[in-house]
């Protein structure tokens, strides 16, 4: 079986200018994978060579099977993509914008998949408004709606939440979520590390062109990232040193502890009970720590 997307050493250059550099990833069906990294890094360039807007200077991108070169017609019908940026239709209304976009996949009564998604975005109130008159996030609402028109299986997200309030994020996370169950599978970019960190399965760290670490998000944060352990003595008569001890604020003291390190082992460590502190906190590591040690090592 054809995985949704293959993408194998796909360079990009832009004159001198190296964008992408040997980049392979597949996504799996029903996955959300993540590409993450700082401005810069070549998110745009590897897209746009999906979507077939740029030309790669070498390697090959199949979706389902389909090398977007060879025959884009077939491939983009199994793909939708949210751009980054809004755009402008002049004076059609919210509707017509879709059964428009409809008309470019071949279909001419697209009717109940139109209500279904109007209904399903929060845009059925709008449906009649012209585009210019939409607010911000009801324009990006209205750009998933129009790469999901023709129900492919692969949807591109480019940064799908950027300039939109929390309460539309976590709305359109919540949609992802229902795609996902219908087995759609997605790829996410996003500056947002938290929404990467809820949404992906898995993700790959881009810098400089080149995907410097690939794997499962979980897995990640606990083999880059250490938990921050706090507490205070209940009695001050103990010096308390070991080797994942940062520093004491005030009467605080805080450790950095590896995942492969239990609480319980520290504790057993420093001869201490939990009868001996009181205002233990336990902060888990996050893909944004993650993402910092790893582009710490590279260079931004």
């Amino acid at each position: 079986m054809s995985v949704p997307l293959r993408i194998k050493g796909l360079v990009k250059n832009y004159g001198s200018l190296e964008a992408v550099k040997n980049v392979s990833f597949d996504i799996q069906p029903g996955e959300i994978f993540g590409l993450l990294g700082p401005n810069g890094a070549g998110k745009t360039s590897i897209i746009s060579c999906i979507v077939t807007l740029e030309e790669p200077t070498q390697g090959e991108i199949e979706v389902y099977g389909y090398n977007v070169a060879k025959e884009p017609r077939k491939a983009k019908y199994k793909m939708g993509t949210v751009p980054q940026e809004l755009i402008h239709h002049g004076f059609f209304n919210t509707q017509e914008i879709l059964e428009i976009h409809s008309g470019y996949y071949g279909i001419v009564n697209n009717k109940e998949r139109i209500n279904y998604l109007l209904h399903k975005l929060g845009l059925w109130e709008h449906r009649e408004k012209k585009v210019r008159q939409l607010s911000g996030g009801m324009k990006r609402r209205l750009l998933v709606a129009k790469a999901l028109v023709h129900q492919p299986k692969l949807l591109l997200l480019d940064e799908p939440t950027a300039g939109v309030d929390i309460e539309l994020r976590e709305s359109l996370w919540e949609f992802v979520r229902e795609l996902q169950k219908e087995g759609v599978s997605i790829l996410l970019t996003t500056h947002y590390l938290e929404e990467a960190e809820e949404l992906c399965d898995r993700v790959g760290i881009l810098n400089h062109g080149q995907i410097i670490k690939i794997g499962e998000t979980k897995k990640l944060i606990k083999d880059l990232t250490h938990r921050k352990v706090t507490f205070q003595l209940k009695t001050q008569d103990k010096g308390l040193e070991h080797e994942y001890k940062i520093t004491i604020e005030g009467d605080r003291h805080i450790f950095s502890v590896p995942y492969s390190k239990t609480i319980e082992e520290l504790f057993n460590e420093l001869s201490l009970t939990l009868g001996d502190v009181k205002d233990l906190s336990i902060q888990e590591g996050s893909l944004e720590d993650a993402f910092r040690y790893l582009l710490g090592g590279q260079g931004e």
